[in-house]
């Protein structure tokens, strides 16, 4: 077990100042850094309801202060069995986005079995020091009192409007009491009075009332008619414990999420293209720095295709990404042979004891059910396009599914320790790559670091956060015809939330990426 402060002391950063709220008095009442992570975990079901539940999934990077890193995986599983697709509840939502519009799978076809509520156990007996009673209890206040919508998450349900009306129970928390048939609005009070009572009875008889009592059992029976979930698959989930992906890039040791995810890996992919060489010695926001960002976007990209990380055992993944040929085909495209061509959020807490904990989670956009007398929307992992490479209805039974995700920790010749990760789907690798290039390459402190315009390119398509001098952009834009400069930052291009602490003085820090309403607060 690791040893939490002998004093109150530590940084939070997350996406809501109520989810930061229940890590801060976690770490002031006595907990450690992971006691402080979990409760902002339960604490974020209710402030951030689109991008968190314990019907989802997610990862831990933990630094114990007297140990290496280490990687808890409980994220989503295929359940045991597929759906017929002739007759099953998976049918397609449209969402606006304002700029553009996508369609996302809903129903109990989309629901693949949940990990959070195991996490949250198992994390706890590993690595906390309170019990999990206390842990919880800033969670359970924050449903019973309730929490005003601020404008980013009002924003977010206008977006997924039509999954969170989409059925009786989900009305029943967020449909607005002054406007029926429609959610929330900024300013309105949401509270989930079910969600903190579930919390409360989980507390007192631990995580088989999820997975192997009551509450799996309605689950399962609401599942029979037309969903895949079964109680064999509840009771079969298991956290994985792995090793993380480790690498180096200009003397900095950098720890992430392994396979079988591929976030991690691809960006880890990416920091070793550019080498030791880095951006050379092209300054930020020059046309230089963002032609070789951009490149080398492109071909990480092109070598996530090339060598079918979707079809490798997850054992032999980093094996194929990371063979010297295969790197150094990848390196000399990049020397100048030219070549045509989901809801998440994230929380990081160091306490002042240098125990470090980066969590990322994920809910898809939520599948629309609420588990019965729970206030707990259960996830649509298995509607979600970007994670079913094999199409839907189509995924290998039982298997932990892959994901984006990327918790990460970066430790520095001189020391210092940042805890990061972002959500954004598939945009995270590139929005963690870029603040590390910020870190590493051009020397930024944090804030700046994260603040900084972003882009993103794939599948052809290049998206430019405002901020580049035009005569950088312009080049980038005559090259690509499909692009777009955005008017403004946001959330499309991720929130990067980072906490560090310095080796040798112990002052810790910490920055909320304001494109997802990030915060920071330091006790």
């Amino acid at each position: 077990m690791s040893r939490g402060p002998t004093k109150p002391s530590g940084v939070v950063a997350a996406g809501h100042p109520a989810t930061a709220a229940a890590a801060v008095t976690i770490l002031e009442e006595g907990g450690n850094a992971f006691d402080a992570v979990l409760a902002a975990m339960a604490a974020s079901a209710v402030s951030e309801p689109v991008l968190s539940s314990l019907g989802g999934g997610g990862f831990l990077l933990a630094k114990p202060a007297d140990g290496p890193p280490r990687l808890y995986d409980f994220f989503a599983q295929t359940p045991l069995i597929r759906a017929d697709e002739r007759d099953c509840d998976f049918h397609p939502v449209l969402c606006d986005f304002g700029e553009a519009q996508q369609e996302f799978h809903i129903g109990m076809a989309s629901i693949a079995t949940p990990g959070v509520v195991r996490g949250l156990f198992e994390i706890s007996r590993d690595l906390g020091r309170m019990p999990i009673r206390t842990v919880v209890a800033p969670a359970i206040e924050l449903a019973r009192d309730g929490v005003a919508l601020n404008d980013l998450q009002a924003y977010i349900f206008k977006v997924v409007g039509p999954i969170y009306l989409s059925t009786p129970a989900s009305r029943a928390i967020f449909e607005s009491p002054e406007r029926p048939g429609e959610l929330v609005g900024e300013g309105e009070r949401i509270t989930n009075t079910d969600y903190g009572e579930v919390l409360e009875n989980l507390a007192i008889e631990g995580e088989n009332l999820f997975y192997r009592g009551e509450i799996g059992a309605r689950i399962a029976e609401d599942c029979r008619a037309g969903g895949v979930l079964t109680r064999r698959d509840l009771a079969r989930y298991e956290i994985k414990r792995r090793r993380p992906l480790e690498a180096e890039y200009h003397g900095a040791r950098l720890f992430t999420n392994p396979p079988p995810s591929t976030g991690g890996l691809l960006m880890s992919f990416a920091l070793t293209l550019l080498g030791d060489d880095g951006f050379g010695d092209a300054p930020f926001g020059s046309a230089k720095h963002l032609a070789r960002l951009l490149r080398v976007i492109d071909l990480t990209n092109e070598a996530r295709l090339e060598s079918r990380l979707h079809e490798i055992h997850a054992a032999e993944a980093a094996d194929v990404m990371f063979h010297p040929e295969f790197v150094e085909t990848y390196r000399e495209y990049l020397q100048g042979r030219p070549r045509a061509h989901r809801g998440t959020t994230h929380i990081s807490v160091i306490d002042g004891h240098g125990n470090a904990a980066a969590m990322t989670l994920s809910n898809g956009e939520g599948s629309g059910y609420i588990a019965p007398d729970t206030g707990i929307m259960l996830n649509n992992m298995l509607g979600e396009e970007d994670i079913n490479p094999h199409g839907f209805h189509a995924w290998p039974t039982d298997m932990r599914m892959a994901s984006m995700m990327a918790p990460t920790l970066l430790i520095e010749p001189s020391g210092r320790l940042t805890a990061m990760g972002s959500g954004g789907s598939n945009r995270i690798r590139t929005a963690l790559l870029q603040v590390l290039n910020n870190l590493l390459d051009f020397g930024m402190e944090l804030a700046p670091a994260i603040e900084s315009p972003r882009l993103h390119f794939e599948r052809d398509r290049l998206d430019i956060e405002p901020g580049f001098v035009p005569e950088a952009v312009e080049p980038l834009f005559e090259a690509h015809r499909d692009h777009k400069l955005w008017d403004r930052q946001n959330l499309f291009f991720g929130g990067v939330h980072a906490v560090r602490v310095d080796a040798g003085t112990g002052e810790v820090s910490g920055v909320g990426d304001p494109r997802r309403g990030g915060v920071s607060v330091r006790i």
